[in-house]
């Protein structure tokens, strides 16, 4: 800066007009996205119940979830809420799904069977356009919630590196 003078801090106040111009840019954003990949709110309850139906029938991932959740009914309700804001930029999750995620007992094996199970379920009701959709932002939030909940146990994860928490060794009885 040039000799006596301060920069400061500026900031502009949000009208009803800027809100409204936001919620029109959303709404045409979120229908371009339909448009382009066919994917809609349909496809995503259906997407996300029987994912869900595979996960709680699944030995490694269906015992976490079963520990938490004794009532699917508003679980459900949120991941699909959740899966329109992620696909569909529709922005109607208002939830916080890392804290949720970080003192569960997780590593990169759970992360990858989820995506394995949400790619199987994906491929058999999505066209492979909406597949590769939902599998881009599928992969962005295991690697994000991995890399929490390695930071939430002291592990600083490298670029490429994966959290595997310690196992007990098999010992005989």
């Amino acid at each position: 800066m040039s000799s006596g003078h301060r920069q400061t801090l500026s900031f502009t106040v949000q009208t009803p007009e800027d809100r409204l111009e936001a919620v029109a840019r959303r709404t045409a954003a979120t229908e371009k996205l339909r448009q382009e990949t066919g994917i809609s709110e349909n496809l995503i309850d259906q997407l996300v119940e029987a994912f869900y139906e595979r996960v709680r029938d699944d030995e490694m991932l269906g015992p976490i979830f079963s520990a938490r959740i004794e009532d699917w009914g508003p679980h459900l309700a949120q991941m699909k809420l959740f899966w329109s804001s992620v696909a569909l930029s529709t922005g109607v999750y208002q939830g916080r799904p890392m804290p949720k995620h970080l003192k569960l007992p997780i590593d990169a094996r759970h992360f990858d069977r989820w995506l394995q199970l949400f790619e199987s379920t994906a491929s058999t009701l999505c066209t492979p356009l909406q597949v590769e959709h939902f599998l881009v932002r599928a992969r962005r939030i295991a690697q994000s919630l991995e890399l929490g909940v390695a930071n939430a146990n002291g592990i600083m994860l490298d670029n490429g590196q994966r959290y595997m928490r310690a196992v007990e060794a098999w010992q005989p009885e």
